[in-house]
C-alpha cells in the first residue's frame, strides 16, 4: 500500500490528462483477445455490488461505472471474442494520457517451500500484522513522525515510528506468536515481501497462499538502485535476477543490503477459490495473468481498463505487448497516472519474466462513456 493521503470522496473533475482517441487509434485493438480481460472486469463488477470502490483524484468517479457493472454482471463469464470487445466499445471510451511518459514493470506470485512450524531447515518467518500497529493520516502524522507514514506504533497511548526491517530482523518481534510460517531463505522473504503474495508448499502436499495485511509504514527503498549507486551492479543491468545473484554471492552483506529497505510487509492467509488465478490484490478479487495491472490507486478508480501499448515489451509471447488490461493492484513504487505493474503470473517461471520488465508504453485509460458526455450509458 501506498503511504500517501487518502482520496476525497467528494467527486473530482476529469483531468486534461485524458485525451480523447477512437479505439481505431489503439494499435491492435481488433487482435486483441479480449475474453479474459472482460472476465477480469466482471470479477470485480461483482466485488463491487458487495462493496464500491474509492475514486481516484483524477475524476474517474466510481458511480461512473455503474451501468457496465450491471451489464457485465448480467453476461456470462464466458462470452465470445467478439462480444467481449462489444462490450467494452458499446460501454467505454479511450483516451490516451497525455503528459507524462508511460513505463510498465511486472511482478509475480512467488512459490516456495514453507512450514507451519520452525525447523532446522525452515527459520526466516513470515509474520502476522501486530496488535500494536495502527493505521494512521499520513498528511497528518502524530508529533514526532514524517508525513507520508500511513502506520504507527501504539505504545502506552502515544503514537510513534513502528519498527523498522533491521528492528524486527534483530527480534523486535520475537515471543509475541506472530509468526504465520517459516521460509528456508531469507532472500526468497525478501523478496515475497517486495512481491507482497506468495504460494507456499507445505510438507504435507498443501498450498497456502499468503498476502498483503499491513506494513511498517516506513518508505520503501528499491535495493537495485542500492546496488547501482555503490558500484556493486550497473544500473542498466539490475534485475531480480541479478539482485537475487549477488545477495547469493555475498552472503556476508546480504542483511546490510537488505536492510536499506526499511519498509517491512505483514501477511495474511488468502482465501482463494480459483488456482488458476493469481492471488487477491487491492481490489478484491483475485488477479489474472497478463490482465491485471497494479496503478497509483490514489490517481486511478478501480477496475478501470487500460489498453497498454508497449512495442518493446515482447515477453512472454514474442509480439509486441498491445493488451487490455484491468486495473486492480497498487503497490508502493507504482506511483503516477501513467505507470503500472503488470501481473504475470505465479512460480518462478513468471518471475523469471517479471523480472525483466522495465519497459516504455502508452497508456490508454478506457473510460466509462457517461464520462465522454454519454449519459445513457
Amino acid at each position: 500500500m501506498d503511504a500517501r493521503a487518502p482520496v476525497s470522496s467528494a467527486t473530482p473533475p476529469l483531468s486534461p490528462l485524458f485525451q480523447p482517441v477512437r479505439f481505431a487509434d489503439l494499435p491492435a485493438w481488433l487482435d486483441d483477445d479480449h475474453v479474459a480481460a472482460f472476465a477480469a472486469f466482471r470479477r470485480s463488477a461483482l466485488k463491487a455490488a458487495e462493496k464500491p470502490y474509492k475514486s481516484g483524484s483524477l475524476g474517474i468517479w466510481q458511480s461512473a461505472f455503474l451501468a457496465a457493472f450491471a451489464a457485465a454482471r448480467s453476461m456470462a463469464a464466458d462470452i465470445s471474442r467478439s462480444e467481449a470487445r462489444e462490450f467494452f466499445e458499446y460501454w467505454f471510451r479511450p483516451h490516451r494520457i497525455v503528459g507524462h511518459g508511460g513505463f510498465v514493470t511486472g511482478y509475480y506470485e512467488p512459490e516456495v517451500e514453507a512450514s507451519l512450524h520452525p525447523t532446522d531447515r525452515f527459520k526466516v518467518p513470515l509474520y502476522r500484522k501486530p496488535g500494536d500497529l495502527v493505521k494512521i493520516d499520513p498528511e497528518s502524522p502524530p508529533a514526532g513522525m514524517e508525513k507520508g507514514f500511513a502506520f504507527a506504533r501504539s505504545s502506552s497511548g502515544s503514537l510513534g515510528p513502528y519498527f523498522d526491517r533491521q528492528a524486527i530482523e534483530e527480534g523486535a518481534l520475537s515471543g509475541r506468536g506472530l509468526e504465520l510460517c517459516w521460509l528456508e531463505d531469507p532472500i526468497d522473504a525478501f523478496f515475497i515481501h517486495v512481491q507482497g503474495s506468495a504460494r507456499l508448499k507445505l510438507p504435507d502436499g498443501q498450498i497456502m497462499r499468503v498476502g498483503y495485511a499491513a506494513k511498517s509504514g516506513h518508505p520503501f527503498t528499491g535495493i537495485g538502485r542500492a546496488l547501482a549507486e555503490l558500484g556493486e551492479l550497473p544500473l542498466e543491468e539490475v534485475t531480480m535476477q541479478s539482485i537475487r545473484a549477488w545477495l547469493k554471492a555475498n552472503p556476508e552483506r546480504q542483511q546490510e543490503i537488505m536492510w536499506r529497505n526499511r519498509s517491512f510487509i505483514f501477511f495474511q492467509e488468502m482465501e482463494t477459490t480459483d488456482p488458476a488465478l493469481g492471488p487477491v490484490g487491492a481490489a478484491k478479487v483475485q488477479l489474472t495473468p497478463l490482465r491485471s495491472i497494479a496503478v497509483d490507486r490514489f490517481l486511478h478508480t478501480y477496475p478501470t481498463p487500460f489498453f497498454l501499448d508497449a512495442p518493446e515489451l515482447t515477453c512472454p509471447t514474442g509480439k509486441p505487448f498491445r493488451q487490455l488490461v484491468i486495473a486492480q493492484d497498487t503497490g508502493s513504487a507504482i506511483i503516477g497516472p501513467a505507470r503500472a505493474d503488470l501481473f504475470l503470473g505465479s512460480g518462478d517461471k513468471a518471475g523469471g519474466i517479471a523480472g525483466t520488465i522495465k519497459h516504455e508504453a502508452r497508456f490508454f485509460a478506457l473510460l466509462p462513456a457517461k464520462l465522454a458526455g454519454e449519459p445513457g450509458r
